[in-house]
Parts: C-alpha cells; sequence; structure tokens
C-alpha cells in the first residue's frame, strides 16, 4: 500500500494550494482518508477526515472554514483545497487511510510520505 501526497509549497499568507492523495494498493472506495501536519517540535495533529462514501468530513478547530477535504473515486484521490493560509498552517501535511471515520491518528493504518507547506508572513 502506498499513499502518494503531493501539491505543498511556498506561499505568502492569505494565499491558497491544494494537496492531492493518491492510495495505492488498496480499495480506494472502501477507505477513510484522513490529513495530518506535523510542524517541528510538535506532534502530529488532525487536520480533515472524509469518509469512505465521499459523504461525511471532519475537520480541525483551526482549519474549519478554510480547508475543505474531498475525494474523486474516479480519479482515485483525495484532496486538501486549503485556502487563506496563515504561517501558523507551515508544516509537513501526511495523507493517511483508515478503516475507521476518526481523528485518532492512530486509528489510521496507512500513511504517505508528507508534503511540506511553508505559509510565509
Amino acid at each position: 500500500v502506498q499513499l502518494q501526497a503531493s501539491g505543498g509549497g511556498l506561499v505568502q499568507a492569505g494565499g491558497s494550494l491544494r494537496l492531492s492523495c493518491a492510495p495505492s494498493g488498496l480499495t480506494f472506495s472502501t477507505y477513510n482518508v484522513g490529513w495530518f501536519r506535523q510542524a517541528p517540535g510538535k506532534e502530529r495533529e488532525f487536520v480533515a477526515c472524509i469518509s469512505f462514501s465521499g459523504i461525511r468530513t471532519l475537520y480541525a478547530d483551526s482549519v474549519k472554514g478554510r480547508f475543505t477535504i474531498s475525494k474523486d473515486n474516479a480519479k482515485r484521490t483525495v484532496y486538501l483545497q486549503m485556502n487563506v493560509l496563515k504561517p501558523e498552517d507551515t508544516a509537513v501535511y501526511y495523507c493517511a487511510a483508515g478503516g475507521l471515520f476518526t481523528t485518532t491518528t492512530n486509528s489510521f493504518g496507512y500513511w504517505g510520505q508528507g508534503t511540506q507547506v511553508t505559509v510565509s508572513s
């Protein structure tokens, strides 16, 4: 199983980025997918999650209203649209797949390699 995360980069505060996560080696339509992030010196934290059906979503309070998670089953890809980015959003962003629809890091069994997002002030 592999999860390829991409789309990170350097952006100014107030800007936007769209991250993509393309899992392979698993039945895409039956897994819940989450995005997490880890800033230097901090623990990995939940950002957003989408159910296998694509109907249910969850967001961390810190990104609610600014980030949108979505999935395209035909393209086997999950997206994280990030708008109105802030310097505190700077982190390595990871996508993960698991059997539970949850915010808990340990509930996701499959992880990608991460993509760096840097927001300058």
